[in-house]
């Protein structure tokens, strides 16, 4: 009987955390990936839409890739990825030709925001200033108390503006310190990441955490794309006498391998599928009762030149924010937690050439976009999204070469995680982010000895940082085999 002893399911980056971190143990580790291909959400294929033309296809932008402390301790730099960090981070055009730009240097965006720079230095300066106290805090386990905080007056200060910035923009008071439409669209584009009805607390907590590494590490694009993270993981695996398994779709524990600790980078749901007749039945409640939250549609397209913004300098952002207003962004995200598609959705795009030149093949580029819609939404949000990009780029419609539309509902077919198209697997709220699937002081354990959840279900939420999977491997490694000292991750 095959044995191993450590079986990780699952490989997005939060199963290659696991699977890295236990390998550095010393242990045997077994990945096992119902895909093709490995990466989850992190994976850059060849879509058909145009000969040797790669895209992401989940995730493209990655600001935690710097500030990750899992990634940060693994230093993909040093394996030889390169990351381009766009001197300008995001933009948030507005009819009119107007836009809001949010560069890597915050005086730079300071001065552009005119009669409302000052409160976006206000909001922003302390947090850059430690940057790190609110990764630390923002990224935890939330069962601990980071040490950056407890570093001198600094790091409180900045827990401290974390969480006035949050009760200011998380409420109804989000517009009492602006004047003009411009930053406070600005920054509602950044908390639309979290596919929740805004304002609220939790998008208010990713919109500060992302603004804030945007002016602090930047936003980068990994040359070559999303794949070359994951990448990197499956070589240290490898390298550490790990083991991977494709196209090997899980729906029982009696599939999996003999081991001592068991990994999971699924969904809650998947986990009651696999283990459900080992579980204690309040167990299998929560992990069935799992609030699953609105979804995104993608679209790729392959242009045969830059989107022709109305603003040029709109060109330079690694990632666009398409929505107009913060009126208008709310009344989309509103629609959609209404089970309806809104008029004007909300779309995120990331044109990846802008940053890694060698993404475009005979003139041709690939542009990446998501569309905010219902859960388990069936519609071909195509025009949706060309309709809407075309109202701040006009004449982009007549540069699209391709497209390819995945709706909502279809997005589990690529990823198992994404049910109904919730690639947050799990509603962004504030339970959910503190105690994962269920209150417990440790989210990680599933209900059955040696059984781990390490998905973006559990604390700290969705991201390509790692973090889920780092935490549970720790919990695995100390519980399951002693191993109190967590294993260096560096080359």
């Amino acid at each position: 009987m095959e044995q191993a002893d450590v079986v990780v399911v699952g490989s997005g980056p939060n199963g290659m955390a696991a699977a890295v971190t236990m390998a550095r143990g010393g242990l045997e580790v077994l990945v096992i990936e119902g895909q093709e291909t490995i990466g989850g959400g992190a994976r850059t294929l060849d879509l058909g839409l145009e000969v040797g033309m790669r895209h992401d296809v989940c995730s493209a932008v990655h600001p935690m890739a710097l500030a990750s402390p899992f990634l940060r301790d693994f230093d993909l730099r040093a394996r030889g990825v390169e990351l381009a960090v766009p001197e300008l981070s995001y933009a948030q055009p507005l009819d009119g030709g107007r836009v809001g730009l949010a560069w890597h240097d915050l005086d730079r965006t300071v001065a552009g925001l005119g009669v409302d720079g000052s409160a976006w230095r206000s909001l922003f300066e302390p947090l850059v200033e430690r940057s790190d106290a609110v990764v630390a805090l923002s990224m935890g386990d939330k069962r601990s108390v980071p040490r950056e905080l407890m570093d001198g007056a600094s790091g409180l200060r900045a827990a401290l503006g974390l969480a006035r910035g949050i009760l200011t923009q998380g409420t109804r008071a989000w517009n009492r310190a602006f004047e003009d439409d411009v930053a406070p669209a600005l920054l509602t584009g950044v908390a639309a990441h979290a596919i929740a009805p805004v304002p609220g607390l939790a998008p208010a907590g990713a919109a500060l955490l992302l603004a804030t590494l945007a002016h602090s590490v930047g936003w980068p694009i990994p040359i070559g794309g999303s794949q070359a993270i994951i990448d990197a993981l499956v070589a240290d695996l490898r390298a550490h006498g790990g083991g991977l398994r494709t196209g090997a779709p899980v729906s029982s524990w009696r599939e999996l391998p003999a081991a001592r600790a068991y990994l999971l980078d699924t969904s809650p749901r998947a986990a009651a599928e696999i283990w459900g007749d080992l579980l204690p039945p309040r167990a299998v409640r929560s992990l069935r009762r799992f609030r699953y939250g609105d979804a995104a549609a993608k679209v790729d397209f392959v242009l045969s030149g830059p989107v022709p913004w109305e603003t040029p300098e709109t060109g330079q952002a690694g990632t666009v924010h398409v929505g107009g207003t913060r009126v208008e962004m709310a009344a989309a995200e509103s629609s959609v937690a209404a089970g309806r598609h809104a008029e004007q959705p909300m779309v995120l795009l990331s044109d990846p050439t802008t940053a890694d030149p060698g993404r475009e093949l005979g003139g041709l580029r690939p542009l990446w976009t998501y569309a905010h819609v219902p859960h388990g939404s069936d519609r071909d949000v195509t025009e949706d999204v060309t309709r809407q990009i075309e109202r701040f780029a006009p004449g982009f419609r007549d540069l699209v070469v391709a497209s390819r539309c995945v709706p909502a509902a279809e997005m589990e077919r690529h990823n198992a995680n994404y049910i109904g198209g919730d690639i947050a697997t799990g509603a962004v709220t504030v339970p959910r982010m503190l105690t994962g699937v269920r209150p417990a002081w440790n989210p990680y354990e599933v209900g059955v000895p040696g059984v781990y959840l390490c998905s973006s279900s559990v604390p700290p939420g969705p991201g390509v940082h790692g973090m889920g999977g780092w935490f549970a491997a720790r919990h695995a490694l100390r519980q399951r085999f002693g191993i109190s000292r967590p294993p260096v991750l560096a080359p």
